[in-house]
């Protein structure tokens, strides 16, 4: 049997992990057989699946494990990004296709028997055993031999398995030993250039799926260049045949599909590649896919998601350098007492340095649209109270509107990661109700700005960790956008605002640059000497607290509470009361 046949006749999906429970159907998604039965091809050693989200990858993988259970035992590996995802498809993806499908019930031991060797992340068969693991676990991909290694999110992994090099790497020598080795890559992309998923697939037969046209029956690759709506309304979206124009609705193009065929446009060396787009998911409308373009068009960090997960495509990185025109562009004459009524609040940024505190204020409108208000130099020892006492009244400032509506300073990150860091924990311990945050840059492609969950420092106190290559891709970006609107950075004509050429060259001071790590190639964040680059600090971590916010503080117009909060700790009601400056 074929993976596709075996899962046709005998994989069931469980109803709390699918959204159509019962019995596996092929031809429900036609473009997933080939990908399958190359698994099952004896000239193919690697398989490599470069896609967008819903287009059934996930299922194709456990389609591949119960089949080697069931027809095939061997010792296989399914890596995830994290310990913690490999943890979780255990329990939510595999143990319900075990339960759920009758060819595979009771092969794996009972994990409740004293002697199963039935774990979360170790599971044994007759024959086999499968063991899930994370990327980031060097000691998870050092051990045993596999012959079956399904990488699951590939481009999510990191650079490094701690310090023992490429996770991908890794795992793949551990099918060495074996002749009929089987490997299996799958992702959606992220960045070009940096893209695991895609450096494979460039590697392979680099095959795609070409659907006939209902009217001419021209053979053609569905791509988003032929999408059509009416104006303004994307949601009557409809595919355009390349060759005779005939426009396609959704039960046209899905009954496409299903007469397509893949097609190699690269010469095969052992390893088949397939490229899917959510334009061929049954599950997905194509005015769902053009509402959330339109959506996400005019924000660089959205758009970039959107073409990853939507479009299954690398996202080419714009704006790593900003040229000072386009600075002096974003200039318009508006003062901090006179903003436009689009601003509806205010967050600050704070950067530590060892004579001063640099800050920034900045405020939203609607879909992160942003205005510069002001950028401070407050001159100080960060040791001794007065400095902070400044910075303490600046981010209880008000500001107002052309219309008089009052902004303030609805969340503030400060830098913790300097000589400072016990007097930055102080000052911020008290002033959690004001959402005054202390936190460290975390570097790293594809870090969120701001964290799920804080973490703690030495003190005890929460630290967050920004993500500051993801915020400097995304503010070089949002420096680019060419007309008001979501993410457009406005910048006030006044330098005695703060935004002097000075303030500019910081601003601009970072370049992005690749390097290259066990052959690979990653994008870091360098500073030339010389350079300063305070300003560029301050606006990730003013961006950074905006990020923070959750919605319903963004709408709220109540004041900051009072920095002597109930409920901040009486041992330490200000920075200086434990050094008796007061």
């Amino acid at each position: 049997m074929t993976i596709s046949q075996w899962a046709d006749a005998r994989r069931r999906l469980s109803p709390e992990a699918s959204a159509e429970p019962g019995r596996w159907d092929t031809s429900r998604t036609e473009y997933l057989r080939a990908v399958m039965d190359a698994v099952s091809d004896p000239a193919v050693h690697t398989v490599v699946m470069m896609s967008s989200a819903q287009v059934g990858k996930s299922e194709t993988c456990l389609n591949v494990v119960g089949f080697f259970i069931d027809q095939d035992p061997s010792p296989m590996l399914v890596l995830q990004p994290t310990l913690e995802m490999a943890q979780a498809f255990s329990k939510d993806r595999l143990a319900p296709m075990l339960r759920d499908t009758p060819a595979l019930l009771g092969k794996v031991s009972d994990p409740r028997s004293r002697d199963s060797g039935n774990t979360m992340l170790h599971k044994v068969f007759p024959g086999g055993q499968l063991t899930m693991a994370g990327a980031n676990s060097a000691a998870s991909l050092a051990s045993r031999p596999i012959r079956v290694l399904l990488a699951d999110e590939v481009d999510r992994y990191p650079v490094s398995a701690g310090t023992e090099g490429d996770p991908v790497s890794l795992a793949k020598k551990r099918t060495a030993t074996f002749w009929n080795r089987k490997v299996v890559l799958v992702s959606t992309p992220t960045i070009k250039g940096q893209s695991r998923i895609e450096a494979a697939y460039l590697e392979s037969d680099q095959r795609h799926f070409l659907v006939p046209c209902p009217d001419c029956g021209h053979e053609q690759r569905l791509m988003w260049a032929q999408v059509r709506w009416p104006e303004g309304k994307p949601g009557g979206a409809e595919y355009c045949c390349i060759e005779c124009g005939t426009l396609w609705g959704d039960a046209q193009r899905w009954a496409a599909i299903r007469k397509g065929c893949w097609q190699a446009t690269a010469e095969f060396n052992g390893t088949a590649g397939f490229h899917l787009s959510e334009l061929y998911s049954p599950w997905r409308k194509l005015g769902e896919t053009a509402e959330d373009f339109m959506a996400s068009k005019h924000d660089p960090e959205r758009l970039q998601t959107w073409v990853n997960t939507a479009l299954g495509e690398t996202w080419e990185a714009k704006g790593e350098t900003v040229d000072l025109d386009v600075i002096d562009g974003l200039r318009e004459v508006y003062g901090p007492d006179d903003l436009p009524n689009r601003v509806m609040y205010a967050t600050a940024g704070v950067d530590t340095q060892g004579d001063r505190l640099e800050v920034e204020v900045i405020g939203w409108g609607p879909e992160e649209e942003s205005w510069g208000i002001g950028y401070h130099v407050l001159y100080g020892d960060p040791a001794q109270p007065s400095v902070w006492e400044e910075l303490d009244a600046l981010l209880m400032e008000t500001y107002r509107t052309e219309s008089g509506k009052i902004i303030r300073i609805k969340a503030a990150c400060i830098d913790s990661g300097g000589h400072h860091a016990e007097a930055v924990m102080r000052f911020c311990r008290d002033r959690a109700r004001r959402r005054v945050y202390a936190i460290k840059g975390f570097g790293g492609a594809g870090k969120p700005i701001w964290p799920v969950r804080a973490s703690r420092a030495k003190t005890r106190d929460l630290v967050y960790m920004v993500g500051v290559d993801t915020a400097k891709d995304t503010i070089y970006a949002r420096l680019q956008i060419g007309e008001p609107g979501p993410g457009y950075c406005h910048l006030p004509a006044d330098p005695a605002t703060g935004y002097d050429p000075g303030w500019v060259d910081q601003l601009t001071a970072e370049q992005k640059v690749t390097r290259y790590k066990d052959g690979r190639e990653y994008a870091v964040w360098y500073l030339p000497k010389g350079r300063r680059n305070e300003a560029l600090d301050c606006r990730v971590y003013a961006l950074a607290a905006m990020k923070a916010l959750p919605r319903a503080a963004k709408e709220d117009d109540a004041p900051p509470v009072n920095k002597f909060a109930a409920d901040a700790r009486p041992a330490a009601n200000w920075l200086g009361q434990e050094k008796g400056w007061f």
